[in-house]
């Protein structure tokens, strides 16, 4: 018997993730006598639970192949904190009535860790209450802290971006530094895991360059990052320090927090770069700061094309695994060669990477503190290669437009929150 496919997307957009909604749509339609339609829900798991839900089978098919090539969430994504069974019995109740409503079969969640954790709650309520339900999860973050795979498709793009940015910028600030700035600033995402910061590490060839590293790994020391900073100014002149978000203080606390989010109840970080401008004109460096933000996950046009192919094959291989019958598993990336880098895809449990994180670990980091070490770069340089451009107009990257029709609701309009 024929069931719908219901896909969502999760958690801080990329600039693939909607490869691998279209790796999802593309497949599934290879399949029509095992598949009916695919839907997609808005906002992620809050469109499931308000049963807003997007027909794609009314889209155009080169509009959805133009996913590929597409930055942001085309769907809607969410950040929202799926409570328990017991905590939240509506919820699930309500999880389950649109689903059956709406005959899907097959559950495809894209997401990082939170986002994986949702998914195995309602794989593991689906089984309680006799729903014949396949549910995939799909790797998704730019800070890449997912276990159990070797990267998460978004990172790849994120870091390339990153790291030509810092390449760029130290030209700009090395024909500066000498009547100019001698310092600049740049501050990364990363709450607990600084990958984002290790791969500004990739910009320089040499360990011994004018470039600092601030992981959330490691615990943050004014005195030493002064030292270390005026070192790399009377060597070369001038220096770059890019600093993780998350980054920590001696106590354990972070560094710096915007505000509180209402929804996870964690802090929202930010404001490093200029607390950390601050203390380099305190020391006599004319600097400036920038924030990367939203751009290190939005940059398209400048995706690795590693990426692309990765995010692509895990939305291809989540469709694939609901045919063979698996269910409760992340797609999941295996390294099998340095160099060349070879990679296949295999099924984990999501239990085991459920609101996990996998944090640099301290062999990738320099003996300092400051750096990356080669071992890093090894990781790391293989998930930047080759680059995927999208199609261009008028000088403008040309992304996809989607019709976004909205399946006829067949429920009564639901008006809980979640928790």
């Amino acid at each position: 018997m024929q069931h719908n496919i219901l896909y969502a997307q999760s958690g801080g957009v990329t600039a693939v993730i909607n490869a691998s909604a279209c790796g999802v749509v593309e497949t599934a339609a290879r399949h029509p006598m095992h598949f009916g339609k695919v839907f997609a829900a808005r906002d992620g798991i809050l469109g499931v639970l308000r049963e807003e839900l997007y027909d794609l089978s009314l889209e155009d098919p080169a509009e959805l192949a133009a996913l590929r090539h597409t930055p942001g969430g085309a769907f809607g994504s969410c950040r929202a904190d799926l409570g328990t069974p017991e905590s939240h019995p509506e919820q699930y109740a309500r999880l389950i009535e649109v689903l059956r409503a709406h005959d899907i079969g097959t559950f495809i969640y894209n997401g990082g860790g939170g986002s994986m954790l949702t998914a195995a709650k309602i794989a593991h309520f689906a089984r309680d209450q006799g729903l014949d339900l396949t549910v995939i999860g799909i790797p998704k973050t730019i800070d890449n802290d997912l276990p159990q795979t070797d990267t998460s498709p978004g990172f790849g793009s994120a870091a390339k971006y990153i790291a030509t940015s810092i390449r760029e910028v130290s030209r700009d600030l090395s024909a500066m530094a000498g009547t100019s700035t001698k310092v600049f600033i740049l501050e990364v995402m990363g709450r607990h895991a600084g990958w984002l910061a290790a791969a500004a590490g990739l910009a320089f060839d040499v360990e011994e360059s004018p470039l600092l590293l601030l992981f959330a790994e490691i615990p943050f020391n004014e005195a030493g990052f002064a030292e270390a900073l005026r070192a790399r100014v009377q060597c070369h002149g001038w220096c770059i320090v890019v600093v993780a978000e998350g980054l920590l203080c001696g106590n354990g606390e972070f560094c710096a927090q915007a505000q509180q989010s209402v929804i996870f109840g964690h802090e929202q970080l930010g404001g490093l770069a200029p607390q950390l401008a601050g203390l380099s004109r305190r020391l006599g460096f004319k600097t400036h700061w920038a924030v990367s933000d939203y751009f290190q996950r939005s940059a398209r046009h400048l995706a690795s094309r590693v990426d692309v192919d990765q995010a692509y094959a895990c939305g291809s291989e989540a469709v694939t695994y609901a045919l063979q019958g698996k269910t409760d598993v992340m797609v999941a990336i295996r390294r099998t060669s340095d160099e060349p880098y070879l990679w296949t895809l295999e099924g984990v449990p999501l239990d085991a990477v459920a609101d996990i994180e996998l944090p640099v670990p301290r062999t990738f980091i320099r003996a300092d503190g400051y750096g990356i070490t080669e071992a890093a770069r090894r990781y790391m340089l293989p998930l930047i290669q080759g680059e995927d451009l999208p199609p261009f107009r008028h000088g403008l990257p040309v992304f996809a437009t989607l019709r976004l029709q909205r399946v006829v609701q067949k429920l009564p309009r639901w008006t809980s929150s979640l928790g």
